[in-house]
């Protein structure tokens, strides 16, 4: 590692959306080191008041949520604003002392610099240098390109760049941020033969926008009607509605958030019927101003309707409420995947890693943590793009996973499910799925071609064409025909499906790679240091020695695929020619089969767990061994065993566990838990798309 263990990003001025930015650093670092720690020199004003609230720092919430940051708000906080004003030197004296706290424990640490709460201008940017040195940490400088030429732009970069050097601040690098969109490639070949790289990035609405929440907070009003999940939604714009309804639903946007007198029933009553209208935008909410409650039919009718569009209501007036709710700023933070998603892309795409990387002089370690190997399948997957098809396009679960999946580009996807439903509810929880194809199966095109073709693959047990129109219309059933026939490359499903539901089609449809006579199922379990594979933990009960074999090869070509070196530990109660009966009998012919049919492979058999992880007890058990001690795939005897210790390991001792992966397959169907989590679905699509990749996923 160098000695170079931290970045300073810092501004020389206010609302440059730094905080975004520094989150697409830290996730950057995340996918290279082990601990990446947050430390924020001069958090948000602290209260002294007993019982006071405290100013959150919305910028510490955002990094310390990050699934590769362990540093806790404590640690994370240097000072507070009104410290430094009390005595500079003291601050920054306290500053260096909890700095190197965190930097003990961390392999890089990311610094945010001050927000200009209380002072503005170059006294501020002075002091962040000021720390960035005693801090021996290099300054990333983000400016905000909006409303800005390209040589106002350049010259504030150079007045900073002036204000870091008096201070012997070293900066290796510019951002600019929120740059106008349509001028951003101009910005970055005007500003191409800068002294240091600047980056340059477009600005998106989205990021600033705030949510129904926080505007339902600046009118203090209270929700009457609505599903409060959709609070966090994002409002996209703020539209006065006191003009007739027939005026007001011309101006209505997409995401917009109306306020309306809340005596005017036939401006509520016209706003439900567009917001419920598929050819209208679809609303983000309504805000009744003047303290008024619909009358008692038009309440009857709301709740009737049964829409979830939040309608709020507040005593403020419309002039009141339309002041209040325009000052309203938006801020990325954890709770909004949407904006999330769109900061971590934007930061991807035009932010040179590398060069960055580059200059911190980081070297990846030989570890590979979980986050690692989650960040390495997606960067896989994006390589080459696949499409997926997503049959379960009614789970909320599924579409947060594909609008991640989306933005991040990580793969085209296909939901199945009715179209309009589907973008409805997507709209509903601020989603964009507009890059995504979407299918109904009870009335694709596709029907009869799936039907003729399941006709003739279950031909053998008297499947006929009417009752094949019956069954592909089943979600499961149309994904595999889809992935069969090349209108996808793969299919995720089992969220809301049962394994059986799932896998079953493709055993009837897709069928198995020539030469491998089973399908079988691995976990790749991401350890705090390394990724193993296990395998089979989900579909075979008690393989035979032959079966055995098959699951070692494909458990071996799937380890490769994903990166990891193959080393196949035949896993048994005994090891080497110590035990004898069926149950060893059959892991030692199994071990005997993988090495006549695959002599390149390095594999041992039968062996127990430990002599296969654990280097001192293989020198015991195993001396000599290419494998025991070092063992990266397992195979376990029987699904009894294999499914405990998956499941054990992962408890005990916090593996994530990703998976299962199917294998053996002519071309990728992968199941998911039913209480699968949105990362879960995101890695299981990712992995499916890379197993799409390979040549084995190609049908012979």
């Amino acid at each position: 590692m160098s000695t170079t263990r931290s970045i300073y990003i810092t501004s020389p001025e206010g609302e440059t959306g730094k905080g975004a930015l520094a989150l697409g650093v830290v996730d950057l670092l995340a996918r290279e080191v082990k601990r990446v720690g947050v430390f924020r020199p001069i958090a948000r004003t602290k209260h002294s008041t007993p019982g006071a609230p405290q100013d959150r720092d919305y910028v510490l919430d955002l990094l310390l949520a990050h699934d590769g940051v362990e540093t806790t708000t404590e640690q994370a906080t240097g000072v507070h604003y009104e410290d430094v004003h009390a005595d500079p030197e003291a601050a920054l004296s306290r500053i260096v002392t909890k700095y190197h706290e965190v930097q003990q424990n961390c392999d890089v640490v990311v610094i945010v610099g001050s927000d200009y709460t209380d002072v503005a201008g170059p006294t501020e940017l002075s002091f962040n240098a000021q720390i960035a040195t005693n801090l021996g940490a290099p300054v990333l400088l983000v400016v905000s390109g909006a409303r800005r030429s390209s040589e106002d732009i350049r010259q504030l970069i150079d007045v900073s760049a002036g204000v870091l050097a008096s201070h012997h601040a070293t900066m290796i690098g510019a951002v600019v941020n929120k740059a106008i969109p349509d001028q951003a490639e101009l910005l970055r070949t005007t500003l191409q033969d800068s002294p240091t790289p600047v980056w340059v990035v477009p600005d998106d609405p989205l990021l600033s926008a705030p949510t129904v929440q926080q505007l339902a907070d600046a009118v203090q009003g209270e929700l009457v009607y609505g599903d409060p999940e959709l609070l966090k939604r994002e409002s996209l714009d703020v539209i006065i509605g006191a003009m007739n309804i027939d005026h007001l639903i011309d101006r209505l946007t997409e995401g917009g958030v109306v306020i309306t007198p809340g005596d005017r029933s036939d401006i509520l009553v016209g706003l439900l019927m567009a917001h419920s209208a598929k050819n209208f935008p679809s609303l983000a909410g309504v805000i009744l101003n003047g303290g008024f409650q619909p009358p008692l039919q038009i309440a009857r009718l709301v709740e009737d309707l049964g829409l979830s569009l939040p309608i709020i209501r507040t005593e403020y007036g419309t002039f009141k409420s339309a002041n209040l709710t325009a000052a309203v700023r938006g801020r990325v933070t954890n709770e909004s995947q949407r904006k999330r998603d769109l900061a971590l892309t934007l930061f991807e795409q035009c932010v040179d890693a590398n060069a960055l990387l580059g200059a911190l002089a980081l070297e990846r370690p030989a570890v590979v943590t979980p986050l690692m190997f989650e960040y390495d399948l997606l960067s896989k997957a994006r390589t080459e793009r696949k499409r997926i098809v997503l049959p379960e396009g009614s789970d909320d679960r599924i579409l947060r996973a594909a609008s991640t999946l989306l933005q991040r580009q990580v793969a085209d996807l296909t939901l199945l499910g009715d179209g309009d439903q589907i973008r409805t509810r997507a709209s509903e929880l601020g989603l964009d799925l507009s890059a995504a194809d979407f299918i109904n199966p009870a009335t694709s095109p596709l029907l009869e071609e799936f039907a003729e073709v399941y006709t003739g693959l279950r031909a053998h047990k008297g499947m006929t064409v009417d009752r094949a129109r019956e069954i592909v219309p089943d979600v499961s059933y149309f994904g595999t025909l889809m992935v069969h026939l090349g209108y996808a490359d793969g299919m995720v499903s089992g969220a809301a499906h049962t394994t059986a539901h799932t896998i079953k089609p493709s055993f009837e449809i897709i069928k198995t790679i020539p030469g491998t006579s089973v399908v079988s199922s691995v976990f790749l379990m991401c350890l705090a240091d390394r990724v193993l594979v296990y395998g089979d933990c989900a579909v075979n009960p008690d393989p035979t020695a032959e079966q055995l074999a098959d699951i070692a090869i494909s458990s071996a070509a799937t380890a490769q695929q994903f990166g990891v070196e193959p080393r196949i530990a035949m896993l048994s109660y005994s090891t080497g020619a110590s035990g004898h009966g069926a149950d060893v009998d059959k892991v030692r012919a199994a071990t005997e089969l993988v090495r006549q049919r695959r002599p390149d492979l390095s594999a041992e058999g039968p062996i127990q767990y430990d002599a296969a992880v654990d280097a001192s007890v293989a020198a015991s058990k195993m001396p000599g061994s290419d494998v025991a001690g070092r063992a990266t795939v397992f195979i376990f005897p029987d699904l009894n065993t294999g499914n405990n210790t998956y499941k054990a390991v992962q408890r005990s001792s916090g593996a994530v566990a990703v998976g299962p992966v199917l294998q053996g397959l002519r071309k990728p169907v992968n199941d998911l838990s039913r209480g699968a989590l949105v990362q879960d679905i995101v890695n299981t699509v990712a992995i499916t798309a890379i197993q799409a990749q390979s040549s084995r996923s190609n049908p012979s």
